[in-house]
């Protein structure tokens, strides 16, 4: 954390140097008051007692004044921190990749980027404004205490046992159960997103009475831990009043003894009374900013796992591609996870030319996706290599991968906002004209035109105002704006109607001409018309060729289409 206490080095040297200020200033208001009532009262000098009373005034609107700078610089601080830590967080996440994003859920992700952080700004806020304050007060107090009678802050000692013997009872019950706390919240958070992104599902299965089970499950699992730390701090509170009502009780005793001996006077009895109210008090404070330290402990380390998260995927440092080279090379590739010896994609090699319309066709779990998240550079491959126009990915930046391809994925994922900044998606100078184009290409015209504001037309939250088929065709649009080189469509028209797939192909077709265009899909009235079809099975290439030959030729895919078309259609 010392990068981003750097950040506000002065927030954390003055708002500490304020706050021990005002911490001497408190000390000298019990000598103040003990002057008032051994010369002021004791001699009914009212002049004396106003002389001091607006002393004590004086001291008091010192003390707010440190006290509210303080606060102020604990503040700057506190927010600054948390804004740096989730803005470093967001940043990392985005550098991972996919394989090594599948180490941290998405759960607890967040809750690492709002509740994780939350905790460890009320540490920053606590080390500025209470972490010196509280010792120096306890010391300071048993300095002064002794400064009077030594005698008598024997019972200062006995009661700081006490208290210090009853939080340490307490803490060291409660603080290892911190760390669960936030583990049952990530529990309880992944139940929630699940039940509210699948809701659809639920309800279609009516499953909403074993989902409320599932919460009230992980509901009780984390109160059970709340309420077992809330018991053992409900202890604290009772009992060291308890111990300061009883010291403070000796301590009218015993000085009561001693002013009718006439080694103490009655001022000073009041200024060990409050002596120890301050010691006792600024324990209790301090037990406190130790339960807040240990939150905030264990909240830095959930915090440290992602930003120590290193990315297995290094981008690479080549920004131009050799054009006349084939637009897609994939030689001799292998892919598996990390940690599995199976492998997903098995010596896959085949070459596809600048301008050329290909078809990626098989059975689920064949590997087409994978296929196309490694040209992408999503993944990176075990074996072989993938290069695009030339260039291996592994070498190219991603900026100049990824604005040479790009991809329609099966998810149909939008973000909130307009029309317009989700085709945009981050990009500028891109003409109305452009967007127009797009939609038309993707067959969206026909519905944004009607749409009150057109391109400035609302999009809810994942696109939730738009049908599942107008959502994956705005994904086309936003893939086609920006001009790309390769367009990849990873079965991209699964909710689309045949007429509306059949006029979309035919717009890119004509409009795309000379860009490479990959069609993955597991219909083959989708890429039956394509230059050629590279056929995948169980991670392998089965074929490649054109429709007609392979339907000639290839027993597998014969199956496939006969599965599919008639025999008229699979022979035309």
């Amino acid at each position: 954390m010392r990068k981003y206490y750097a950040l506000y080095k002065k927030e954390f040297i003055f708002g500490p140097a304020c706050k021990l200020t005002e911490a001497i200033l408190e000390l000298l208001v019990p000598l103040v008051m003990a002057r008032i009532v051994d010369v002021g009262v004791q001699n009914g000098d009212v002049p004396y007692i106003l002389k001091m009373g607006g002393l004590m005034v004086l001291l008091g609107a010192a003390g707010l004044g440190f006290a509210v700078i303080c606060q102020y610089c604990a503040a700057v601080a506190q927010q600054g921190v948390g804004t740096a830590l989730r803005r470093d967080l967001l940043h990392k996440i985005h550098m991972l990749s996919s394989a090594d994003r599948a180490q941290f859920s998405n759960a607890t992700l967040v809750t690492r980027i709002t509740n994780d952080v939350n905790q460890i700004q009320s540490g920053v806020a606590m080390l500025i404004r209470l972490v010196f304050r509280s010792p120096f007060l306890i010391a300071g107090s048993l300095v002064m205490a002794m400064a009077l009678d030594l005698r008598m802050s024997v019972i200062f000692f006995i009661a700081g046992f006490l208290v210090s013997g009853i939080m340490y009872y307490v803490l060291s019950r409660s603080l290892p159960l911190y760390r669960k706390i936030q583990q049952k919240l990530d529990g309880l958070l992944r139940i929630t997103g699940e039940n509210l992104s699948g809701v659809r599902v639920i309800r279609a299965f009516v499953r909403q009475s074993h989902e409320k089970k599932r919460f009230a499950d992980g509901n009780a699992d984390l109160t059970r831990v709340c309420m077992r730390v809330a018991r053992l701090n409900a202890y604290l509170n009772p009992l060291t009043f308890a111990v300061i009502n009883l010291g403070i009780a000796a301590l009218l005793v015993f000085g009561g003894f001693k002013v009718n001996a006439g080694s103490l006077t009655q001022g000073e009895i009041i200024a060990l009374t409050n002596y120890m109210t301050q010691i006792l008090l600024s324990i209790i404070v301090f037990a406190n900013v130790i339960v807040v330290f240990t939150k905030a402990g264990a909240s830095i380390d959930r915090v440290k796992e992602v930003l120590a998260a290193e990315p297995t995927m290094h981008e690479g440092t080549e920004e131009t591609f050799d054009e006349s080279a084939p637009a897609i090379e994939v030689r001799h590739v292998d892919f598996s996870f990390a940690g599995s010896e199976e492998k997903l994609l098995s010596d896959i090699d085949f070459t596809i030319e600048r301008g050329e319309t290909v078809g990626i066709i098989g059975g689920t779990g064949a590997g087409k996706s994978v296929l196309v998240n490694l040209l992408m550079r999503l993944y990176d491959v075990t074996g072989g290599e993938v290069r695009i126009f030339g260039r291996d990915v592994r070498n190219c930046t991603f900026a100049a991968l990824r604005g040479t391809v790009h991809i329609v994925s099966q998810g149909s994922k939008l973000f909130q906002g307009t029309v317009r900044e989700n085709l945009l998606c981050g990009k500028r100078d891109i003409s109305d004209e452009a967007l127009r184009q797009a939609l038309r290409i993707a067959q969206c015209s026909e519905f944004v035109d009607k749409l009150p504001e057109g391109l400035d037309a609302p999009v809810e939250e994942g696109g939730k105002n738009f049908s599942g088929g107008q959502r994956q065709r705005l994904c086309v649009a936003r893939a086609l704006v920006g001009d790309p080189e390769i367009l990849i469509f990873d079965d991209s028209s699964s909710a689309l109607d045949y007429a509306t797939d059949a006029n979309m192909r035919r717009a890119v077709s004509k409009e795309l001409h000379g860009k490479t265009v990959l069609y993955v899909a597991q219909r083959v009235s989708t890429v039956r018309n394509a230059d050629k079809i590279i056929l995948l099975d169980d991670g392998e290439v089965r074929g490649i060729g054109t429709h007609k030959t392979l339907y000639a030729q290839n027993e597998l895919y014969r199956e496939i289409c006969d599965s599919q078309l008639s025999e008229s259609e699979a022979v035309s």
